[in-house]
Formats: structure tokens, C-alpha cells, sequence
């Protein structure tokens, strides 16, 4: 199961917290709110991780 560790405002806020928490080796996907239709540059997005990684996401993304 996957899990919210991060809302970003905008897609290259997403794909630097993906990128962050790739290098430290977990799972990382993330996925815009709201729409199916393709990613706007500027909508909410989530960055998602699995259940088991979600803490140490949080504290990767918290030492930032």
C-alpha cells in the first residue's frame, strides 16, 4: 500500500522531494490531486512512498 508522506504545490517541488528520497533508496512515486488528465505545472501533487519506507520518508523530508 502507498502512502502520502508529502503534498507538494507544484511539480518540480514533487520531483525534487522524489528525487531526494530515490537517492536514499526507497520507492517514490508521485501523483497530481484532483485530475486524471496529464499533470499542470502548477497543481498540488503527491509524493507517495510505500507503507513500510513511510517514516524514514518523513524523516528524510523532515531534515530538510
Amino acid at each position: 500500500m502507498w502512502t502520502v508522506v508529502y503534498i507538494a504545490p507544484c511539480m518540480e517541488e514533487a520531483e525534487e522531494i522524489q528525487r531526494l528520497l530515490s537517492r536514499e533508496g526507497l520507492l517514490v512515486k508521485i501523483k497530481n490531486i484532483g485530475s486524471s488528465s496529464g499533470m499542470p505545472p502548477n497543481s498540488s501533487i503527491e509524493v507517495l512512498v510505500p507503507e513500510s519506507e513511510a517514516d524514514e520518508a518523513m524523516e528524510i523530508i523532515d531534515s530538510i
